[in-house]
């Protein structure tokens, strides 16, 4: 998806593979006001499982619509707390797009209309924001109103937004750039290049007759049109940009929300990777903006506190001096609308990878900065469960990739002031929205922990705040939501607590008109369907908490298993790899393996990593995205996968050409330049417009599909060579997934296992968790960023290593301090000791030299675990040595 999350780059931006940060610390920020007794904050999971929410909208009534972003519209029934689907749109949910938006009317109750914005099915590329009326739980498909058509392209990732928000009856849509986010050497996509427009964000957001790259502000009138407002970035009628924009020079504003007082717009901008030095590591930064007028905030040119970017030129790959942050001038070819631009606008918050110096509770790593509302006291005069006075006038922040929310406190005049964290014992996996409601709950809408995926953690979750007695908090745990009938299901409410000593708990379940009492029990659906299963704890005091699960009965989904001998974390120069897929199904019975689809390539840095493992439809990973260009371009008129139409399948082209010497040039170059003859009389349309690079992928991805399903075989030896001279930066990805035919009435269930072998030298600053140090590089560092205070006791996590075939550990060290004990612990501080190694004190003048590589030898280590770096002396106080880099080596 994850444009909108910007994790197309997550070879970089969220290092190691795979991982998300929690906040580095939970503790209130000195000289602060004390803030409430947390505990007098209870939650309830109102809903789990959903696939891929997007954004929620609470009703007069409390009920909630959900959208999920392959097109499923979702309803929550306050009432009796039951989930059901009652849409599903027709959407294009590729590069990260699909149903991203919902909001209703602020005059509902009187007319019932509902807001979504979302990328149209079909050929044209498009997206809508679309009115329909809802009428109870029904959608009335009629009734819709298109107001707004956005034109965007389909051939590159990503970032689409979609965030839909009202404010004084005025709509607030947020809008991506929509610009290529790959191959851009380091920088920002500014290609001025013929034929590069979609890696030119100087065409999109930085282009003032361009939606993409915006947040636009709209009056939506009774008859499905809308009106412009005062006030602006550009004129009504159109002479100088769109009238629709507010805000442009925005990259990803994925979250966005208006103070309901100030009128202040805010949003979460999620950063780009790039190789620019920057004041806090690399200028990538993610973002933080408050507008209080409309205006230009600096994006592709700036970034940050305006920092400027170079401005590179992919012709000729040469840096000349950036944009004037106070006359930015588009001066791109691509480029549709005004030249001179407002003078740029600094972001109000602003963080990078690295630990940040300025707001240090943010944490570091991967990161998709968003934000939520801001509270005042006096707009819930009589809500039961409004905040603590002590966060009136205080917005809310959140962070998808870090899993925190902090509170942000500001002077009078909207000034930054200090920022905490906010409810940080919740956990929310992935928080995607957050709402407060009309009673003063609070409405968090998560994700969930995997990419373009149904999660058994992802839901909505409210959270209340009460003086009095505490309701319970209701938590469901269980194995298995999804199996053949008669499926048995143990359900438990040992998670579920009370704040409040002493209160005795009562546990009623109730599966469709069935109720059944208890902390545990079990329950045999016997008859395939899809049940709401709600859970209620209630107190002797009338306080209740609730948690509703879903179950869908009458299809398995299939056990997908890689079987090797090989170390799963880890590639080496010519180290042998094997790997074998084995496939079961219980209603498909004795398994086609032609149906498994196997794909196993190297990713170079900048590869959409996220895209490749959310699956590509059974196509070989290497060439995901050149499928979806393939799909965005007129050739699929003519040419359908499998059947004959006016041209050949493409797999028939691929079977002729199988085997040919130069068949991806001469393939490339009848792309580009067209022909007849050599299929039938019909004449292919050139495409002279083509980049020659897109061509030679497109021909690859063809020449791939003569082997469909068996280009990867099931079972294989290789040796892996293909990173050689490559840098440290790519990874080897075996994917193996397997869709069933479906039964019973549940629909078809995909599995797919992976295994991703990376380098094996990882920073230590990419820590998962840890109580260390970091030192950022700067030229006093001899550009090297390290781990530091390291002192007794301190620790690093770094998580689900394999150790197999692992002889040593070399450490890049720096014998600086008292020196000390590195041990290497499996699974906890405390586990099993697996190898240490003793580094002497020592004391440099200068901190550039001085680095040396020690080992640390490995032993009694098997499979995949989180290993802890504990670092010990406890004879000498002090900082102990410095470390730079660890790398695992190969027996």
């Amino acid at each position: 998806m994850i444009g909108w999350l910007c994790l197309a780059s997550v070879a970089r931006r969220d290092v190691p593979l795979f991982r998300a940060v929690n906040a580095a610390s939970a503790l209130q920020p000195a000289g602060l006001a004390e803030g409430p007794d947390s505990s007098r904050f209870t939650y309830t999971k109102l809903v789990s499982g959903l696939d891929e929410p997007m954004e929620m909208a609470i009703l007069p009534n409390y009920d909630v619509v959900v959208a999920e972003r392959k097109g499923a519209v979702r309803y929550f029934s306050n009432a009796t707390k039951e989930l059901s689907t009652i849409a599903q749109f027709n959407v294009f949910s590729g590069i990260e797009d699909g149903l991203l938006g919902v909001a209703v009317d602020p005059d509902f109750k009187r007319n019932n209309w509902i807001y979504f914005y979302y990328g149209a099915g079909g050929e044209k590329s498009v997206s809508q924001l679309a009115r329909f009326e809802l009428k109870g739980q029904s959608l009335i498909q009629d009734s819709k109103k298109v107001l707004l058509e956005v034109p965007t392209q389909r051939k590159y990732c990503c970032h689409s937004a979609g965030y839909l928000t009202f404010s004084d009856g005025l709509l607030y849509l947020s809008i991506g750039d929509n610009t290529n986010a790959e191959e851009i050497e380091g920088h920002t996509p500014i290609d001025e290049r013929p034929g590069r427009e979609l890696s030119d964000d100087q065409a999109a957001t930085a282009n003032s007759n361009d939606y993409r790259g915006k947040i636009l502000r709209i009056k939506p009138e009774s008859d499905g049109t809308y009106s412009i407002p005062d006030g602006n970035l550009f004129p009504k009628d159109g002479s100088v940009g769109k009238p629709e924009i507010y805000a442009m020079g925005v990259r990803n504003p994925f979250r966005i929300s208006v103070d309901p007082k100030t009128r202040y717009l805010y949003w979460g901008d999620v950063g780009p990777d790039t190789e620019v030095p920057g004041s806090e590591g690399k200028m990538s930064y993610d973002e933080i903006n408050q507008a209080r007028k409309p205006g230009f905030f600096g994006y592709p040119y700036f970034l940050g506190d305006n920092e400027v970017f170079p401005d590179y030129d992919f012709a000729t790959k040469k840096e000349g001096p950036g944009k004037d942050p106070q006359k930015p001038f588009n001066d791109s070819p691509h480029n549709t609308g005004l030249r001179e631009l407002p003078p740029a606008q600094p972001a109000w918050i602003w963080y990078g990878k690295v630990p940040s110096k300025k707001y240090p509770l943010v944490g570091k790593g991967g990161a998709s900065a968003m934000a939520g509302p801001v509270y005042y006291s006096d707009l819930y005069p009589n809500a039961p469960y409004k905040l603590p006075d002590y966060y009136n006038g205080k917005l809310f922040i959140f962070e998808w990739i870090r899993k925190w929310i902090m509170a942000v406190t500001m002077d009078a005049d909207g000034n930054y002031v200090s920022m905490e964290p906010f409810l940080p014992q919740l956990r929310v996996v992935a928080p995607i929205d957050m709402q407060i409601a009309p009673d003063g709950a609070i409405y968090l809408l998560a994700y969930g922990t995997n990419w373009f995926a149904r999660n058994t953690d992802s839901g909505i979750i409210r959270v209340e705040y009460a003086e009095g007695n505490r309701n319970p908090v209701a938590a469901v745990s269980t194995g298995k939501t999804i199996g053949a009938a008669p499926f048995t299901a143990t359900l438990s409410a040992k998670g579920s607590k009370d704040y409040d000593a002493g209160d005795q708990l009562h546990y009623e379940w109730k599966i469709g008109a069935k109720k059944l009492t208890g902390e545990e029990i079990t329950h045999t659906f016997s008859k395939p369907g899809t049940y709401n299963v709600v859970l209620t704890v209630s107190d002797q005091h009338g306080g209740k908490g609730t948690a509703t699960t879903e179950f869908k009965i009458g299809n398995t989904p299939p056990d997908v298993k890689i079987s090797t001998k090989a170390n799963r974390s880890f590639y080496w120069d010519n180290a042998p790899f094997d790997y074998k897929v084995t496939v079961t199904d219980k209603e498909d019975g004795k398994i086609d393996p032609s149906k498994i689809h196997v794909s196993f390539n190297y990713l170079a840095f900048g590869k959409d990593l996220a895209g490749a493992l959310s699956g590509s439809e059974g196509e070989n990973i290497k060439y995901a995205g050149t499928a979806k260009l393939y799909a965005s371009l007129d050739c699929k008129a003519c040419h359908t996968l499998e059947t004959k139409s006016i041209g050949p399948a493409l797999k028939q082209i691929s079977k002729r050409y199988a085997g040919q010497t130069g068949a991806a040039e001469l393939l490339a170059k009848k792309i580009i330049s067209g022909g007849s003859g050599n299929w039938g009389s019909y004449p292919m349309p050139p495409h002279a417009d083509l980049p020659e690079k897109d061509a030679r992928e497109l021909a690859g991805y063809i020449l791939s599909l003569g082997n469909s399903g068996a280009t990867t075989p099931l079972a294989a030896n290789h040796k892996l060579t293909e990173h050689i001279g490559k840098g440290n930066e790519g990874a080897y990805v075996l994917l193996a997934s397997y869709t069933d035919k479906g039964a019973n009435g549940i629909g078809p269930q995909k599995t797919a296992s992976h295994i991703v072998l990376r380098n094996p030298l990882i920073q230590m600053e990419d820590y998962q968790e840890g109580n260390v140090g970091v030192v950022v590089a700067t030229q006093n560092t001899g550009f090297a960023s390290y781990i530091a205070n390291i002192t007794n006791g301190k620790f690093t996590r770094f998580n689900q290593i394999d150790l197999s075939h692992v002889k040593n550990i070399r450490l890049r060290v720096q014998e600086h301090g008292t020196g000390g004990t590195i041990e290497l612990r499996q699974d906890s501080r405390e586990g099993a000791l697996l190898g240490k190694a003793a580094i002497p004190g020592g004391r440099l003048e200068d901190l550039k030299t001085g680095w040396k590589e020690v080992l640390l030898p490995v032993s009694g280590a098997a499979g995949v675990h989180d290993l802890f770096l504990v670092f010990k002396n406890d004879k000498i106080k002090g900082s102990m040595f410095h470390i730079d880099w660890m790398y695992f080596e190969n027996d």
